[in-house]
């Protein structure tokens, strides 16, 4: 396997570190890609104030899962003890990798400055260097040195144009996000994480977010390849709500967070629910597909200060109830027939939602209990009710 190697500090990471990591992958033909944060780089201090190692790790896991299956994080640096030399994680990578070509990723200002770097002969022994070069003058330079080295250290070196990275730095991004400025530099979950945890002075009041800030922070929380049921979830939501006359603010914020604690653990799930007090009945306590709809309501109240009627059609947007409310069979209707969902009648279904919202709803929860059925599942309480509501509501509407 061809492995690349992208280190750095990684505060904030953001859309030119990302840039530069789809260039190198299809460029060098990359089968995967390594981010590794470090814990005290050795050309720099981290600025006072910065994001412990464990937040910056978060934020550079977040936006390598945005980078796709080939990219994932490493660890490695955040457990030495010093200073991080780049040359003692070649070498632990070659330990890990034995076999396989690697390749150590960096910009053109720090490619210009290798030799000065601890041990750079044995750098360029184990792995090959590839270096971004933004303007012509960047290519000019990097290209003029990548022969010095080669000639020198018979050393591997490409050296990747990329005249469409962002001209900002880490730095600049740091100082414009106190002042509500910089967003347009990060990804949306990298973003939503700094709001989050309230990184670089940021201040968020999390229960009066908006939209968009909202939008962000739930992004955080779940893995990239959820992003476009949620988006789809959102916007059908809305839809329905101007077809059936429910408010589209309160549904796009419910559709924004349906799915926002869809990857935590049994525990943490249980966790949030004990401690906000909702009462959970055995079948929810043992099932997280039940539990995040649960904690995603708890969360929603407690934390994003959502309205009742938002928080409600979040809690029962899987398992439905009886006598449910239209806010609630609209984000329950959005969540099974939004543009991504593919299964067999789902165009019947999507049709049948604008035209009569309970006969869709009532062939929502007959498949779900006929799919719960073939795999041996019970079905919830709440559903069951839900479906007996639905067949005599139907029935009494269509004799």
């Amino acid at each position: 396997m061809k492995i690349g190697i992208y280190g750095g500090s990684f505060n904030p990471p953001h859309l030119g570190h990302m840039a530069a990591a789809r260039a190198a992958l299809a460029e060098l033909k990359l089968d995967r890609l390594v981010l590794v944060p470090n814990s005290q780089p050795p050309h720099k201090q981290l600025p006072p104030g910065s994001p412990s190692p464990g937040q910056r790790m978060a934020m550079t896991a977040l936006a390598a899962d945005q980078l796709g299956p080939q990219v994932d994080t490493w660890d490695v640096e955040l457990h030495r003890n010093g200073k991080s030399y780049t040359v003692h994680t070649l070498e632990q990578a070659k330990e890990r990798w034995p076999q396989d070509e690697l390749w150590l990723l960096m910009g053109s200002d720090m490619f210009l400055t290798l030799e000065e770097w601890y041990q750079p002969q044995k750098i360029m022994e184990m792995a090959g260097i590839c270096a971004f070069a933004r303007t012509a003058r960047d290519v000019e330079r990097c290209e003029t040195h990548q022969r010095e080295l080669a000639q020198r250290y018979q050393a591997n070196i490409r050296v990747i144009s990329i005249p469409d990275l962002l001209e900002v730095s880490s730095t600049q991004i740091r100082e414009m996000l106190p002042c509500g400025q910089g967003r347009e530099y990060l990804s949306q979950p990298v973003y939503g994480y700094i709001l989050r945890e309230k990184l670089y002075h940021t201040h968020a009041d999390l229960s009066n977010l908006s939209v968009e800030d909202l939008r962000c922070v739930s992004n955080s929380m779940v893995k990239a390849k959820r992003l476009a049921h949620i988006k789809g979830t959102e916007e059908e939501a809305v839809r329905l709500a101007r077809r059936w006359g429910a408010d589209e603010d309160q549904m796009r914020r419910a559709g924004i967070l349906h799915d926002c604690t869809k990857y935590l653990t049994l525990e943490e799930h249980l966790e949030i629910c004990d401690r906000y007090g909702l009462p959970l009945d055995d079948m929810e306590r043992g099932a997280v597909k039940l539990l995040h709809a649960k904690s995603g309501a708890a969360l929603a109240q407690y934390v994003f200060g959502q309205e009742p009627i938002v928080c409600q059609a979040i809690s029962y947007h899987t398992t439905g109830r009886g006598h449910m409310t239209l806010e609630e069979m609209i984000l329950y209707m959005a969540d099974y027939i939004e543009p991504n969902r593919d299964f067999d009648g789902v165009e019947e279904m999507r049709t049948l939602a604008y035209r009569d919202l309970k006969e869709a709803m009532l062939m929502g929860v007959e498949m779900s209990m006929e799919d719960m059925q073939e795999r041996n599942q019970p079905i919830h309480t709440n559903t069951l009710e839900a479906y007996h509501w639905l067949k005599n509501e139907t029935t009494s509407i269509h004799p």
